[in-house]
């Protein structure tokens, strides 16, 4: 409380819950992850798609906690209050470690029953990418340049496939 006091700036008390961001080589391991991440507690997570094909999963919770303590140097609050803060930012806490370890647990099995469900073979045709890069495409398409557009339809990206008006598959939506 004496340091609170003696602040001459503006003081906020913050909890910020765990976030974790994962590159994802295919959208198969963006989807098992994001399955297991709302399993888990973690209900404001995602999955994003880039235009490059780069798929990012990110593991995000909403129990987060911010309020000024102090304006330019005066309280705002008493000293009851701030230990009634204290009090609820310990429980965050230990509500964002039984998720953290939670999620720990779960995508532990998930991988192990996904490894024992999958053949090395099987594993290696499920995880083939639909995104192929840009630079890629173009050099299959300078090399084959007498086949249509057509035959290289499974290359191209959604937002670039002329016959689609999605732009993003469905899949990155859930």
């Amino acid at each position: 409380m004496t340091a609170l006091e003696k602040a001459t700036g503006d003081v906020v008390f913050k909890f910020e819950p765990f976030v974790l961001h994962v590159l994802c080589r295919e959208l198969q391991d963006a989807q098992l992850l994001h399955s297991v991440a709302i399993d888990s507690g973690f209900k404001n997570s995602g999955i994003t798609v880039g235009r490059g094909g780069k798929i990012m999963m990110a593991v995000r919770s909403t129990h987060c906690l911010e309020v000024p303590l102090s304006h330019m140097g005066k309280l705002m609050v008493s000293e009851e209050y701030i230990e009634f803060l204290i009090h609820v930012a310990n429980r965050k806490m230990e509500e964002n470690t039984r998720r953290i370890d939670r999620f720990y647990k779960c995508l532990r099995l998930a991988l192990e029953a996904d490894s024992a469900n999958n053949s090395p073979s099987e594993e290696t045709e499920k995880y083939h990418s639909v995104y192929v890069h840009r630079r890629k495409r173009k050099t299959i398409q300078e090399q084959d340049v007498h086949t249509s557009p057509k035959d290289h339809s499974e290359e191209l990206e959604p937002e670039d496939d002329p016959d689609s008006n999605l732009g993003i598959f469905a899949e990155t939506m859930m």
